[in-house]
């Protein structure tokens, strides 16, 4: 993907780079933002701004991806391109905009690193950078044409037609067309974008997984408001939980995400989410249930308490109509979890996991990490574990 050149400059500076790459991405970011302003208010998540978490990502993102590329070619990366690249379409990434960051991550390079910013260093990280944008590029438009949108053209008019509470600080919110448009299709397991007015100069877009089975002209998602001590309540939770009423309108983007299962799989699968995390399992079982369908299923859920367990009564109704249907809550209050409930801290061995399998995980990256480790543990295979996160993408999972 890289000319020998590029991988021997890249190996060699990889070191020096990455001890400095948290610094050289949070500064492409502020000189970014210096001339376009406008992508702050109205493209990129300003809390993960102010958290780093943003550029954190992007400095895990393309060290990582420059470390497959000279030390394991022969890895496939395409599984965690999918999944930026899905995140790309629902926000409304451009082409154009490539050219944009690359130019102002290079003079980051050379503000942060100096004298060791030889030509050398600089075109070989440039060939990375854009072997990572073309591959990017190419599977954006793919989506792009097969969803019939144009990037940043592509919202929606959605109008609020139900709003139910699930749970402490979790609200739902039933939707349908506003506008005369064919039908958004999705696939269980995905999400959309929500791109909200938070202020008379910002937009600011989130994503929410559908928690409703595909079927008909609606969907739902299910919104946790965001209020965490010490920190500002979240923009768009705070919106949506207050201002999206009955008969108002909210943008939406096209059903993104890669977090689904081929249609012929039947081996037996895992669920295990981490609060708010359970949405897109809600959209899996009830699509299961209303298809008949047999494969084994079990889903684990990690809460505070039952009084915090979003859509607990549903997913487990669903679960009672799969023959081979399980419900596993753990609480960290023992006294609402049942008797079957899987211990805490989470041992997946007593579970009996057959060795084929499939794990799809959603929640927090610590939570992530933890799962997985307890999974590979109790003898699931690291390449049949898959996983959703909260937020930027500030884990993957080593292969």
């Amino acid at each position: 993907m890289i000319s020998a050149h590029a991988r021997d400059a890249v190996a060699d500076s990889l070191p020096a780079v990455t001890t400095s790459i948290q610094d050289i991405a949070a500064r492409s970011y502020l000189t970014l933002f210096e001339e376009r302003p406008d992508l702050l208010h109205r493209l990129f998540n300003r809390h993960n701004q102010a958290t780093g978490e943003q550029q954190a990502a992007l400095a895990n993102g393309l060290a990582g991806f420059a470390g497959l590329l000279v030390h394991k070619p022969y890895i496939d990366a395409r599984t965690v391109l999918e999944r930026i690249a899905h995140k790309h379409v629902s926000v409304g990434v451009r082409p154009d905009q490539y050219e944009l960051v690359h130019r102002h991550l290079m003079t980051a390079f050379s503000t942060v690193l100096g004298a060791a910013a030889t030509e050398r260093v600089l075109a070989g990280w440039s060939e990375v950078y854009w072997a990572m944008a073309r591959a990017l590029m190419a599977r954006e438009a793919q989506l792009c044409e097969k969803l019939g949108i144009t990037p940043g053209e592509h919202w929606r008019s959605w109008l609020v037609v139900r709003r139910a509470r699930e749970a402490h600080h979790v609200l739902s919110l039933l939707l349908e067309p506003a506008d005369d448009w064919p039908d958004d299709t999705f696939t269980p397991g995905q999400y959309v974008s929500v791109a909200a007015p938070v202020d008379e100069d910002s937009f600011q877009i989130r994503q929410y997984s559908i928690s409703s089975p595909p079927g008909g002209r609606r969907l739902r998602i299910s919104v946790e408001r965001q209020v965490r001590e010490g920190r500002p309540p979240g923009d768009v939770s705070t919106y949506l939980h207050e201002r999206a009423v009955l008969g108002s309108t909210i943008l939406l983007s096209p059903p993104c995400g890669e977090l689904t299962l081929p249609p012929d799989d039947t081996g037996p699968l895992l669920l295990v989410s981490y609060g708010i995390g359970v949405t897109p399992f809600v959209s899996m079982l009830g699509d299961f249930a209303e298809r008949g369908i047999r494969r084994p299923v079990i889903h684990v859920h990690i809460d505070r308490d039952a009084l915090h367990h979003p859509h607990r009564f549903e997913t487990e109704e669903y679960l009672a109509r799969l023959p081979e249907g399980r419900s596993h809550p753990v609480y960290d209050d023992l006294r609402w979890a049942p008797k079957s409930a899987v211990p805490t801290p989470l041992d997946f061995r007593e579970l009996a996991l057959p060795p084929d399998t499939t794990a799809l995980l959603c929640g927090p990256s610590s939570f992530l990490q933890a799962t997985r480790a307890a999974l590979v543990n109790a003898g699931v295979g690291p390449r049949s574990i898959r996983y959703e996160v909260f937020g930027p993408d500030l884990w993957t999972a080593p292969s």
